[in-house]
């Protein structure tokens, strides 16, 4: 079973997902601060690397959003689930583009965790092709490997989020049609149609960084007004396409 970091400084709390998370049949490991996490997820770790984080915003020394922020820095792309008392819709977006993957408010049930979790492990499998999706495509010049999270453009390297690899892994299945905002929302971040956030553009302007040869304009990775968001694969088909914005 995967391994699991969970960072709260609620001794009680952690004490008890600890619990019933080895009950289902997962290693865990528990600290109390954001120190000790950043400690544990930094590159090549004593103890081995973790298939899943749950973590804590408010936390002694290094809040949560810090954790999460630093972790990505680092090149630890590991999914993090956040788990806080902050339940604002722009609590959930600052998370989001801190790092996590996804957001779950305080007080919550044990079993709704527990499904998330799962979830989370389910969607990673998904975004590498563990169940014989595609695990590999090629978009202009650059060559995105999903099932160790990387785009490969000339001599760089970009390492991939789960989120940018599931957002990704939705166009390329998509490709050459509209996605629209909601149903990106609905499959890659799990929350309604109608969220209101700009979490979504902010992501495709990141992944424009590692796949257009010029972000601004970008010639792949396309804006439909009022529509959504169109991947083309290739330049041809590009020059092709019908007007959009960057």
């Amino acid at each position: 079973m995967a391994r699991l970091l969970i960072v709260e400084d609620e001794r009680h709390l952690a004490e008890g997902m600890k619990f019933n998370f080895e009950l289902e049949g997962y290693e865990v490991d528990v600290v109390g601060d954001g120190g000790d996490a950043l400690t544990r997820l930094a590159p090549g770790p004593p103890g081995g690397a973790y298939d899943l984080v749950i973590l804590d915003v408010m936390l002694p020394g290094i809040d949560g959003f810090a954790v999460a922020d630093r972790t990505r820095k680092a090149g630890n792309f590991v999914p993090i689930l956040m788990l806080t008392a902050k339940s604002l819709p722009a609590d959930m977006v600052h998370g989001l583009e801190a790092g996590a993957d996804d957001y779950l408010p305080k007080p919550f049930d044990l079993a709704v965790l527990l499904a998330r979790v799962k979830g989370l492990l389910w969607r990673r499998d998904w975004a590498r092709g563990d169940a014989g999706e595609i695990d590999r495509a090629r978009v202009g010049a650059a060559e995105v490997d999903f099932r160790n999270f990387q785009i490969h453009s000339g001599p760089s390297v970009f390492p991939l989020t789960l989120l940018e690899a599931m957002l990704l892994k939705l166009l390329v299945q998509n490709a050459g049609r509209v996605v629209t905002k909601g149903e990106i929302l609905e499959k890659v971040w799990n929350v309604s149609a109608d969220t209101q956030t700009r979490a979504v553009d902010n992501f495709i302007v990141r992944l424009r960084r590692y796949l257009e040869p010029n972000p601004r304009s970008p010639v792949h990775l396309l804006t439909v007004r009022g529509a959504g968001y169109r991947l083309l694969l290739d330049a041809a088909a590009a020059e092709g396409a019908p007007p959009a914005e960057a």
